[in-house]
């Protein structure tokens, strides 16, 4: 099904998916099934991996910027039983993030280990050209990771922030408050001012406006981990290729030499569904 599908009706509906509307949602714009449209998530978002592996190599970055953000599939955490899928649970989306083009070289979706951690800076030392000034927040298996993967060749920098007690009552949903931050020089001679996560928190914050699977508190949480997966890929591609950043008014791609023209919509999802 998803094959017939006509060019103009996958981009719609992948247009749809990218601007943060759910799949039902989306099965009622477009009167078209929800299975189709998921099969047509996945298939696209597996493309639009294997873009970004070819696309993002020998960059000119100087700074990067690694956060973690979280989601589940099926159910959170918590509410495993002994012995249920490992494919289940909590899962984090590992995110760099060039402050300066807001590109966003790699990323990795998984759970939050030590080993991840590896794979994760293994992949991002891999794209790089020149030696980067690298930010991070506090999680400890970050300093063995990037000693590992990039050796002396960086200059490294984590910020540990430090929040007020979750709120309790009716405020309870409202994110915690920070207190305070400490800047720590972890390898090198990173330039203290540059030492920061901020701008991908920033683009955190997108991911969980533009992707439904992504939104708190509600229904529209990943059944599967190949799902999640893939639209954490398709997110990415049309951010990085194909969404015109506001304050740099081209795209991220663009502003950092990936790519020398803006993409439509309808040409990444030619170029991911072949």
């Amino acid at each position: 099904m998803v094959n017939r599908l006509s060019i103009e009706r996958r981009t719609q509906i992948i247009g749809a998916l990218v601007e943060g509307n759910s799949i039902r949602s989306v099965e009622r714009m477009t009167g078209t099934h929800r299975d189709t449209i998921m099969r047509l998530g996945f298939e696209v978002g597996k493309g639009c991996h294997k873009l970004a592996h070819e696309k993002m190599r020998n960059l000119p970055c100087r700074q990067i910027q690694c956060d973690e953000i979280w989601s589940y599939v099926r159910k959170k955490q918590a509410q495993l039983k002994p012995g249920e899928s490992p494919r289940a649970g909590d899962f984090w989306t590992f995110v760099a993030l060039d402050p300066e083009t807001k590109l966003v070289p790699t990323y990795f979706t998984g759970k939050r280990t030590a080993e991840n951690a590896y794979h994760f800076m293994r992949d991002l030392h891999s794209r790089l050209a020149n030696r980067v000034q690298l930010s991070t927040d506090g999680l400890t298996s970050y300093i063995n990771a990037v000693e590992d993967s990039f050796g002396a060749e960086v200059d490294f920098g984590q910020v540990v922030k430090f929040y007020d007690a979750e709120p309790i009552g009716p405020g309870r949903y409202s994110p915690p408050k920070v207190s305070g931050q400490e800047k720590t020089v972890v390898t090198g001679s990173p330039d203290m001012a540059r030492i920061s996560t901020s701008h991908v928190e920033r683009s955190n914050l997108t991911m969980r406006m533009q992707m439904r699977r992504m939104t708190r508190l509600t229904n529209g949480f990943s059944k599967k981990l190949e799902h999640l997966k893939g639209a954490v890929a398709l997110h990415f591609a049309h951010y990085n290729f194909v969404r015109v950043h506001k304050s740099l008014r081209i795209t991220p791609a663009m502003a950092a030499g990936v790519e020398g023209r803006l993409w439509s919509l309808q040409e990444l999802v030619e170029e991911t569904s072949r």
